[in-house]
């Protein structure tokens, strides 16, 4: 169904594997008057290394999985919902990445990695903390991503989660001591908290409390930074500071 024909921005978020996907329908619901459908690009395991994230995201799993999403939903946008699966190809391949999409697509597209970036530039954050599932080596290319955008990282959690799936099943309480165990300095602006595997929608503002400071969580960027690709320039409660007006500052 077009934009034209629901009324409602269009968003499909291309998603690896099988682990937070039900983040979507529940920024739906909570944000109300948009779509946020969901195409899978990836139905095996989710590994957390460099050498089968690049294989994740590589050209032939994105491309025929935008065109699928014009097909099946003719959207305004299309998300690629996998930080790990972009970064791993530096600050020129995300880009990259995003033009295969855009082309197979014919609408604009971005990634959650991309996602990151908009986001920090909108809240003007330039100094964050990192709270990553990943081994050390796979965050390693997050936080360069980052630099590369003169981001300066001032500090690091690595929770050497082995997958995809494996951070899916990590509890409430799990999640919430990556998110605020990692000693973040005061000079971070900002913690960042990759991998769109994390169940982490509903309790970004309790973190944002406890913090003193923004939490940008990938689900939330990724469907942020879609909308907004779609013309989308809404405002809710609930979702931090990204979400609290209509250009995303704080």
């Amino acid at each position: 169904m077009s934009r034209e024909e629901s009324g409602r921005p269009c968003v499909v978020m291309l998603y690896p594997g099988r682990s937070a996907e039900d983040e979507f329908p529940a920024l739906e619901s909570h944000l109300g008057g948009v779509r946020l459908p969901v195409v899978h690009t990836w139905e095996g395991p989710t590994e957390h290394s460099v050498r089968a994230l690049r294989a994740l995201g590589g050209r032939d799993q994105l491309a025929p999985a935008a065109a699928k999403a014009r097909r099946q939903h003719q959207p305004d946008a299309v998300v690629w919902a996998c930080t790990s699966g972009s970064f791993v190809y530096g600050p020129d391949g995300v880009r990259e990445q995003a033009q295969w999409m855009a082309s197979a697509a014919e609408v604009p597209a971005s990634s959650t990695s991309i996602a990151f970036l908009e986001s920090l530039r909108a809240l003007g954050a330039r100094r964050v903390s990192v709270a990553a599932t990943y081994p050390a080596a796979v965050t390693r290319h997050f936080t360069d991503l980052l630099a590369s955008d003169g981001v300066a990282v001032c500090a690091v959690t690595s929770g050497d989660v082995p997958s995809g799936e494996d951070a899916g099943l990590l509890d409430p309480g799990q999640v919430t001591e990556l998110v605020l165990g990692g000693g973040h300095p005061d000079e971070a602006e900002a913690v960042v908290v990759p991998d769109t595997a994390l169940h982490t929608i509903g309790r970004i503002a309790d973190w944002e409390v406890e913090l003193g400071r923004p939490v940008l969580t990938a689900n939330q960027v990724s469907a942020w930074h879609g909308l907004r690709l779609a013309g989308w320039q809404g405002s809710t409660p609930g979702l931090g500071a990204l979400f609290a007006n209509g250009t995303g500052a704080a």
